[in-house]
């Protein structure tokens, strides 16, 4: 039933009794334990408390009472999210090992709504990468072709929904890494507004870009669960009062008298030739659907990728410094072996070499020098005013069009190890989603169609702040016009 099923259909057979949340657990469980083996979607699977949980849900119902409207429904998270008794990695050795003592607000909010969860998926490691090879417990692979990426950072996360191991799950996007990985396999990946959602209980990586969303196999799926995580938080100052609105209403709204943006920058040099001719025929679909295309001009795209790297890697640099194997996670003490003398500084530093990987640490240097005295201003403070401008870019943009549509990524997904050995090759996989980060705006990956060899591709489309509602209903359009495809051949 999970290869078939998406979230809104799963939750009402629950709650109508056509189906119980155990059987559904049940059938999540089997195809992970045939499956994952070969994907490596998940870090964790946490079978017994995930069918206590579907128990729990079929008891409820049992009692007749009213079940949330995620009753049943297993939504998997990213290995970012903080979750009681499970362990939580953020995929690195630095905290393997670490089980949290609390949930973060996402968790505490899914499971209100009746949710239950799978397991922990693979990511890169503190978040930080295109194509999930930095985890350091290895590689997510690519359901539609194991020998390509899934994308990164949620590449766990998007995998898991693409071989439906689950029908919906969790990731965070700081410059792309919900929505890449969602168009690399297939699936709707959708960036809230920053702000729209809590951040409390999120490892961070970049604290000024970093915002959970959901993945799931179709449109309703996604906005269903991101009405259930959205909303005010105490425990997050960044998070916003602003009304939510009926999402799920939107995606029955339709494209038609919705002015669509298409910005020239975005089809240009690098843009491959099958993604550029899938990409064309869906906003060819939205054109026939009663949307009016309108051509736009975002003209600092191009300073986005370096002011992305300036400001996201001097924040990583203040927040990682709090793995020092003081508090927690993984410690090592060089004195053991050699009988030296306990010493503090030789502690941080032998337990940071150790727990971190290479990209962490290139990030965690580069962010530390663009900081420092005497480089400041020259690159930390520029960056910070390009990123007024590629905001402004938008704001002049989206005064005259409701959304703007634009290729998610340049190319379908690589293969595995084609860019370990180029860091900004890797970097540039993200050019196309970095630009809505910085401006702090909601947009979303739907699949269109795929390429000749079958490798998916994604519309992305990025509307005004709080108007998640627009760009659900465009997507929606989309996936009338490319309905979603089931789980690839080879896994089914």
């Amino acid at each position: 039933m999970i290869e078939t099923l998406g979230v809104c259909e799963l939750a009402d057979k629950v709650k109508d009794g056509t189906i119980s949340a155990e059987e559904i657990a049940r059938d999540v469980l089997a195809r992970i334990a045939r499956l994952d083996g070969e994907v490596r979607a998940f870090l964790h699977v946490s079978e017994e408390r995930f069918l206590a949980q579907a128990r729990a849900v079929d008891a409820k119902r049992a009692r007749g009472e009213a079940l949330g409207p995620l009753a049943g429904v297993p939504i998997a998270l990213k290995d970012a999210l903080v979750t009681r008794g499970v362990p939580t990695t953020a995929g690195s050795r630095i905290l393997e090992g670490w089980v949290p003592p609390y949930d973060a607000t996402v968790v505490e909010r899914l499971a209100a709504a009746d949710a239950t969860f799978p397991g922990k998926t693979n990511m890169d490691e503190f978040a930080m990468g295109s194509s999930n090879e930095n985890s350091a417990f290895g590689p997510c692979r690519n359901p539609w072709d194991t020998a390509r990426a899934p994308g990164g950072s949620s590449g766990g996360s998007a995998a898991a929904v693409a071989a439906r191991m689950t029908c919906a799950a969790l990731g965070s996007d700081t410059g792309g890494s919900i929505r890449q990985p969602a168009a690399f396999t297939g699936v709707v990946g959708l960036k809230p507004t920053y702000g729209r959602v809590s951040r409390h209980g999120l490892v961070a990586f970049a604290s000024s870009l970093d915002q959970i969303g959901p993945i799931a196999s179709d449109v309703r799926g996604a906005a269903r669960v991101l009405s259930a995580i959205a909303g005010p938080d105490p425990r997050d100052a960044t998070c916003s009062t602003a009304a939510v609105g009926d999402l799920e209403g939107a995606v029955s709204r339709g494209a038609k008298g919705l002015v669509v943006g298409v910005p020239e920058e975005y089809f240009s040099d690098g843009l491959d030739a099958e993604v550029e001719r899938s990409v064309r025929q869906a906003l060819q679909a939205l054109e026939e659907a009663g949307a009016t295309l309108r051509s736009v001009r975002l003209p600092h795209t191009k300073y986005a990728v370096a002011t992305y790297y300036v400001i996201a890697t001097a924040e990583a640099s203040s927040n990682l410094a709090r793995f020092d194997g003081v508090r927690f996670g993984r410690r090592v003490e060089p004195w053991a072996q050699t009988g030296a003398a306990p010493d503090l500084r030789a502690m941080y530093g032998a337990t940071r070499d150790a727990g971190f990987g290479h990209e962490v640490k290139r990030r965690i240097l580069l962010g530390t020098f663009v900081l420092s005295a005497g480089y400041y201003d020259a690159y930390y403070l520029r960056a910070q005013k390009a990123r007024t401008l590629l905001r402004r870019d938008f704001d002049e943009a989206l005064s005259r069009v409701d959304a703007i549509c634009a290729p998610t990524s340049p190319t379908p997904a690589f293969r595995l190890g084609e860019k370990l050995g180029d860091p900004l090759s890797m970097y540039l996989a993200d050019v196309y989603t970095l630009p809505a980060s910085l401006a702090g705006l909601p947009a979303m990956s739907v699949p269109c169609a795929p390429t000749s060899g079958g490798l998916p591709v994604g519309l992305q489309i990025v509307g005004r702040a709080w108007d998640e509602a627009t760009i659900l209903a465009l997507g929606a359009a989309v996936e009338r016009a490319f309905p979603p495809r089931p789980a690839p051949l080879a896994l089914a």
